[in-house]
């Protein structure tokens, strides 16, 4: 058993402010010299983000569909035990799981196995005595709940001084603080979620200005006390992985490509995996002697242009899948390796060529939502059967979309084909996840491993 300091921020439904506040809450920690960790649940990509942006380290994401409950245990255990305290940001509402009727794979669940005390984000726009029944709803709704504080988001000092004892009366919860509405703090969104931190002008600034007026109007002591009260957990061991030896990946990020699950980039790392980084947006030529390329997604539709411009990149890539270097793409990635990809405006531009088709915008979401794929193909990256999970979230869509895996919803309740796949080619829209099934990355390594070989007798 081991003790973890650790705080989830949760709240009755997205758009409440988990994040703003979560990463306010970690810029005041680390203003008062704590070193502290953040995790996101749920397969979020950005949030993660802007935590990084406060604390300079990297957040970890904690996901019930991607894992068994000992391993997201395992997960969490094993940072945490890199810090002072750990803040766990929520997803969605706080029951709403993979199914509308279900709790499975909620934040409600995580805090349930990792026994996290919860702070309730409760935005007050347009209410007052009417927050009473939802907060009281909230904490009882069932009786492990581990809900051990609100603050009232989007509330004036003045009401707040109101409502403050009279909630603490009826509910007897701690109500640790409010929020005044500051709309030039607020973090913008985009048609996939919030804009990037490198995208808002002064992100850092803003934050800690946020933070500041965080210590005016939240209590942070009492967030600590609730954090050190936590229960001590205990601890799993990690499983044992598979082995591919050294293999040099090439790894696309830049402004237009940075989508990753650290997990996974470690993962690949500890298999034997060797990263190194380049730019499909800034550098010419890919890295030297790489045995496979790993295209994450982002928004490379925002950067059409200048992926297009890059000639050289493009031919350096082209060229190196004629060689027949294995390479997997994700979403954002997957679209730039199409012959074409519309901007936003529609307006078309050439692509890497590899994916025969068009990637092109639509007027919604597609697609949306957890998924488990099956390959489906003999003679391809994977072996045939070979399962794993992973989520899709994109506006976008492809006339080139494949059918090397099947794409099956949580329960069953949908399917489709997905994935362009030969013996050196798995991409696609779903973004995996890699420790759901540890097989699959080693499988890519170890093809990479073969390339590197077939490049070496060449020599």
């Amino acid at each position: 058993m081991t003790k973890y300091p650790r705080i989830m921020i949760a709240a009755p439904s997205s758009g409440s402010g988990k994040t703003q506040i979560s990463c306010g809450l970690l810029q005041a920690f680390q203003n008062r010299g704590i070193h502290t960790g953040a995790f996101k649940i749920g397969p979020d990509y950005i949030d993660p983000m802007f935590h990084e942006r406060v604390i300079g380290t990297t957040s970890r994401n904690l996901d019930l569909f991607f894992l068994s409950q000992d391993r997201v245990k395992e997960l969490f255990c094993r940072h945490a035990a890199s810090y002072d305290l750990s803040v766990i940001e929520g997803v969605m509402g706080y029951y709403d799981g993979v199914d509308p009727l279900s709790t499975e794979a909620s934040s409600y669940e995580v805090a349930n196995i990792t026994d996290t005390p919860v702070i309730l984000i409760i935005d007050c726009h347009g209410a007052a005595l009417s927050l009473i029944p939802v907060i009281q709803g909230m904490k009882n709704y069932r009786a492990d709940s581990h809900i051990a504080g609100v603050i009232l988001n989007k509330m004036s000092e003045a009401l707040f001084h109101k409502m403050k004892d009279q909630i603490e009366a009826e509910i007897g919860i701690p109500v640790l603080g409010c929020v005044p509405y500051r709309p030039e703090l607020v973090i913008q969104s985009r048609h996939l979620g919030l804009l990037l931190p490198d995208e808002i002008k002064d992100c850092k600034e803003t934050l800690q200005i946020y933070s500041n007026l965080l210590e005016k109007t939240v209590s942070i002591d009492k967030i600590l006390e609730i954090a050190q009260k936590a229960e001590e957990i205990m601890t799993v061991e990690a499983c044992e992985l598979k082995q591919a030896g050294r293999v040099k990946l090439a790894v696309a990020r830049d402004e237009a490509f940075c989508f990753y699950y650290q997990d996974n980039l470690e993962l690949l790392q500890r298999m034997g995996a060797e990263l190194v980084f380049f730019s499909p947006l800034h550098d010419q030529t890919l890295p030297d002697e790489i045995d496979g390329i790993l295209f994450g997604g982002g928004y490379p539709e925002l950067r059409a242009a200048e992926l297009s411009e890059n000639q050289k990149m493009l031919n350096a890539i082209r060229e190196q899948y004629k060689r027949r270097i294995p390479i997997l793409a994700e979403c954002g990635g997957f679209m730039y390796l199409h012959e074409e990809m519309e901007d936003l405006k529609h307006h078309r531009y050439q692509m890497a060529g590899i994916v025969q088709g068009t990637a092109y915008k639509t007027d919604s979401l597609k697609r949306f939502g957890y998924v488990t794929l099956e390959c489906m193909k003999e003679g391809t990256l994977f072996q045939k059967g070979l399962t794993i999970r992973g989520h899709e979230f994109h506006v976008y869509d492809s006339t080139g979309s494949g059918d090397g895996f099947l794409a099956v919803r949580p329960r069953g309740k949908e399917s489709w084909e997905c994935m362009v796949t030969n013996d050196t080619l798995s991409v696609g829209f779903p973004h995996l996840y890699y420790d759901s099934n540890p097989e699959y990355p080693y499988q890519f390594l170890m093809r990479c491993k073969e390339y590197q070989k077939e490049r070496h007798s060449n020599v």
